[in-house]
């Protein structure tokens, strides 16, 4: 019941936030390109050790993310190059982030750590193929929005990690968690780029052997 409460109010404010940006005409484009913007100072902020703040950030760059699409439905502005801006640019949020993770842990830092450079870039890798596959598949008349770790999940374990670690020097167990979800990332993102990759498999299968019945049914 709680949680429901925390989502009526959240969904209230989104709303009374888009009700004020397409009153005031503000273009759903130019809240995608803010995003990004503040996406790319998300990703500075991991690449200097400031974990906590660029987990703020990444909340605030999201909130964005999620304005553009409903001030364009707002306002009549929904367009086919809004889409594809809106989904390009979303690529370069994932990858700006993951990129500062990199850049951090492998500086000079008593944090250095080659595997977390590794996960991290998995992570990164293996999130583009996600969101690409998906994108792909659809071009080609399949479904694939499959698999446990979707963009949306990917963000707020990024966001539990980053807010996690606010103080490098703490043996809390429950700080300094970034580690553990760039494992969780790693391995998560790549089953299920694997899962869309076996699940178009499967749907393509079955679009074929459906043109052979109907194409023997013909003759």
């Amino acid at each position: 019941m709680f949680g429901a409460s925390i989502g009526r109010a959240a969904t209230r404010i989104i709303n009374a936030m888009v009700r004020w940006l397409a009153y005031g005409g503000v273009h759903p484009n130019i809240l995608t390109v803010i995003g990004v913007l503040i996406s790319i100072a998300c990703g500075i902020l991991f690449g200097l050790g400031h974990f906590f703040s660029a987990g703020i950030v990444l909340i605030v760059a999201n909130v964005f993310d999620m304005l553009d699409g409903s001030v364009a439905r707002e306002t009549g502005n929904v367009t086919k190059f809004g889409g594809f801006l809106d989904s390009s640019l979303d690529r370069i949020s994932d990858m700006i982030a993951f990129i500062g993770i990199m850049v951090f842990y492998a500086s000079n830092t008593p944090q250095r750590s080659v595997t977390n450079v590794f996960l991290a870039g998995l992570a990164m890798m293996s999130s583009v193929m996600v969101s690409y596959t998906a994108a792909r598949a659809d071009s080609l008349g399949v479904k694939a929005n499959v698999g446990f770790l979707q963009r949306p999940e990917r963000i707020v374990l990024l966001i539990i990690g980053a807010l996690s670690t606010w103080n490098w020097d703490s043996d809390f167990f429950l700080f300094n968690r970034m580690p553990q979800v760039l494992w969780v990332l790693a391995i998560g993102s790549t089953w299920t780029f694997v899962h869309r990759m076996f699940h178009t498999w499967q749907e393509f299968r079955k679009l074929e052997g459906k043109n052979r019945d109907l194409g023997q049914g013909n003759e």
